[in-house]
């Protein structure tokens, strides 16, 4: 629309000053298409996730109880034989887990767990291999 209104005006200094004006107004917009940076081209990619952790691929009662840590795995036999299943546990409420004679502490972790297990933000981690 401007240049339209550039090439009407006869007089050449009024000509090349829209011309100017064009050209400031077009570099000081950000461009139309976004340039994305591949993922392993950013700094900040490496700076956190040296290594990628991993993670167990099935977890059940044991698997999770050792990923707590705490002594909490001390009750994998007594939670494996009362309830059987881990998707019984991770719905399991804290008045069954004090029935079993689970201490408060360790049904606190457990309950705690269970529900970031649940939301999608802990898993637990697969054991190092040790050579």
């Amino acid at each position: 629309m401007l240049l339209k209104i550039a090439s009407v005006f006869a007089s050449s200094t009024m000509a090349t000053w829209l011309q100017r004006i064009i050209r400031t107004r077009a570099s000081s917009f950000p461009p139309t298409t976004p340039k994305l940076l591949p993922h392993h081209s950013s700094p900040s990619s490496s700076r956190f996730f040296s290594k990628s952790t991993q993670y167990i691929v099935k977890v059940g009662i044991p698997e999770f109880l050792t990923g707590i840590g705490n002594g909490v795995e001390s009750h994998v036999a007594k939670l494996e034989s009362e309830l059987g299943d881990f998707q019984k546990l991770l719905v399991t409420r804290t008045l069954k887990l004090k029935k079993l004679g689970i201490p408060c502490k360790h049904r606190k972790l457990i309950l705690k767990y269970a529900h970031k297990y649940r939301l999608g933000l802990w898993r637990p981690r697969a054991e190092p291999m040790k050579a």
